[in-house]
């Protein structure tokens, strides 16, 4: 992995190529490359670094094309090093671009190496350009030949894959890794990610696991893993470029935490008539799964693991539903036990991420009959393979770190609640209660927003810091770890979360005044414990800093720094806490001086396991 651009046109394709990998950048990767045709001869440029690097290659050496693929890679196999970057070659003949991991890579290998194949890179991806070459020196077509090398392979994988035996010809491959078709006036793209291509397109074809597609200038022919001639529907997509731009902001991260309240919006918007929530939209048959149903089941990583998180304390406390959570890929290899008429429900920004998309299958090989996906993104995986959806309409997240995407993770997990809780014991009037907070929330988050400033000012207490701990009670707990993990994704600082009742169990020993502890306090029933958890680290000489609502009488002290909230309902209120947590890493990452967009060892969206 990470990222994939390819394409076939009657104009140079090179530009078309470099700014797509720029624009899949957000991904994460660390090194960069294309190649592309030209009579005859496929010429090949690889760069260790960003992208930038190999557009300064391009300027002292140019290359030129109508057919070409092109790469970021995020090391998986072999470390960063331009001998490992793709595009990777067999004999100068065939060109592949991957995504994904292949498992039998070492037992492929051994046999070419066999056969007298030469590999200079530590990729799995070399494998499979070298099986393809093999079979086609036994095979009639290029397109033959392709078919016959993926039957050999195991894992994941989405290609690019052209050659100069037919040079007017671009393959793309697709299994268990993402991959789109755009579709323009007498061209033809590929890519990992509509993204990429929204400058030459906005008409894409999704491509079905499975599936391969042969693409010439003037013809676009798409096979199902059966082998058969299959049509897929062309989809408009309703991104432009300009959508994916950071505008003003000097970071992706900051604008993206300012669009919450946007986001949130548009989350909300026309899902409710005469202020009641319509079930319809989450499917046209959602009302009759939700009747059958008797349990939750929630399966998610990372971000979207603490948004299922908040959401168990929102089923059991007021749908008095049983909830279950579990990380994606402990599910799939821990032999679970579903309960019966479980509602399995999974939570991805890209709906891409290999372990949910995993886990998902593994829970229907179990029996589950009903399945429902929280996503961001129409036709992903996850959206085709659930039976019920609910898309977050974020929008476009570059940022690796998520932050709109979590947040509106949690009003859609909401909905689900009081969708759900209408055939348990949630009431009308606490259903009324909660859309009402829910209307109310994206101007309660402009008002959050405004303590940019004074957050920004706390931020410097952790130039010098290398750890941090994180504390929360009951539904804040999850933010706790939200906010530990954003600070430890951007600014590289270890940072952990603990339930505050924990604090005697353990963490207390590390307390000192090098170890900040960040703590979530809203107005709620926990509240005189998280107090009495306050005084613990005060008394030890910690430094805390207090995200506190602000209707409480409570001031800072020496050791104490309270950062008043607006005030909010307790069901609602963890949305609201989350945003301080936000621009409090933002701001020490920036004083760090890391990549916030592009945290180092990081992807956007984990394709692989």
């Amino acid at each position: 992995m990470c990222g994939i651009v390819g394409g076939i046109a009657q104009r140079n394709i090179v530009p078309i190529l470099v700014e797509g990998l720029k624009r899949l950048e957000y991904r994460g990767y660390d090194s960069a490359g294309l190649a592309v045709i030209n009579d005859g001869i496929i010429y090949r440029k690889r760069e260790l670094g960003k992208v930038k690097g190999l557009e300064d290659l391009l300027q002292l050496d140019p290359v030129v094309g109508n057919i070409g693929i092109a790469h970021t890679r995020w090391a998986t196999h072999g470390k960063p090093s331009t001998a490992n970057a793709h595009p990777h070659l067999s004999r100068d003949k065939v060109a592949v671009v991957h995504n994904g991991i292949i498992e039998n890579h070492e037992k492929i290998r051994s046999s070419l190496k066999e056969s007298g194949y030469v590999f200079t890179s530590e990729t799995d991806t070399e494998v499979i350009v070298h099986q393809i070459y093999q079979a086609m020196e036994s095979t009639d077509s290029f397109l033959n030949a392709i078919k016959q090398a993926i039957k050999t392979l195991d894992g994941a994988y989405a290609l690019g894959i052209m050659s100069t035996v037919e040079p007017d010809t671009l393959v793309a491959c697709r299994k268990g890794s993402p991959l789109v078709i755009g579709v323009g006036i007498g061209e033809y793209f590929i890519a990992s990610d509509v993204a990429a291509l929204l400058p030459v397109t906005q008409r894409f074809i999704f491509l079905e696991d499975g599936d391969i597609a042969s693409i010439t200038i003037d013809s676009l022919v798409i096979y199902n893993g059966d082998g058969e001639i299959v049509t897929r529907p062309i989809k408009e997509s309703q991104l432009t470029a300009d959508s994916v731009d950071k505008g003003d902001y000097r970071h992706y991260m900051l604008k993206e935490i300012y669009e919450q309240p946007f986001a949130i919006a548009q989350t909300l918007e026309g899902r409710f008539i005469n202020h009641r929530l319509e079930e319809s939209a989450f499917g046209h048959n959602a009302s009759e799964v939700f009747n059958n149903i008797k349990s939750v089941q929630i399966l998610a990583c990372g971000t979207s693991y603490h948004a299922g998180l908040v959401a168990r304390y929102w089923f059991e406390k007021l749908a008095r539903v049983p909830c279950q959570i579990e990380v994606a890929s402990e599910f799939r290899y821990r032999h679970p036990v579903l309960l019966p008429d479980t509602l399995i429900v999974t939570i991805s920004q890209s709906g891409e991420t290999a372990d949910t998309l995993a886990a998902l299958q593994e829970a229907k090989k179990l029996g589950a009959k009903y399945s429902l996906a929280i996503c961001n993104v129409p036709e992903s995986s996850l959206v085709r393979e659930s039976d019920l959806v609910l898309m977050t309409r974020a929008g476009p997240e570059i940022g690796v770190a998520s932050t709109k995407a979590f947040t509106t993770q949690l009003a859609t997990l909401m909905l689900l609640v009081m969708a759900i809780g209408r055939r348990f014991e949630m009431t009308e009037q606490v259903e009324q209660k909660i859309t009402s907070e829910l209307f109310r929330l994206p101007g309660n988050i402009e008002k959050v927003l405004q303590l940019n400033e004074e957050i920004k000012v706390l931020a410097e207490q952790f130039s010098e810091k290398q750890h941090a701990l994180f504390l929360g009670r009951g539904s804040h707990y999850p933010i706790a770890m939200e906010g530990a993990l954003k600070l430890k994704e951007i600014s590289y600082i270890h940072a952990e979360a603990y339930p505050a009742g924990e604090l005697k169990h353990g963490p207390l020993a590390l307390i000192d005044a090098d170890m900040p502890v960040i703590t979530v306090a809203p107005n709620n029933s926990l509240l005189e414990k998280l107090k009495s958890n306050i005084q613990e680290v005060s008394a030890r000489g910690g430094q805390l800093i207090v995200f506190m609502d602000e209707t409480l009488a409570t001031e800072n002290d020496v050791n104490v720094q309270i950062v008043k909230i607006p005030q909010v309902e307790n069901e609602i209120s963890p949305i609201i806490y989350t945003i301080p947590l936000q621009l409090l890493s933002y701001h020490v990452a920036v004083l760090k001086g890391t990549d916030v967009d592009q945290p180092r060892n990081l992807a956007k969206s984990v394709t692989v396991e």
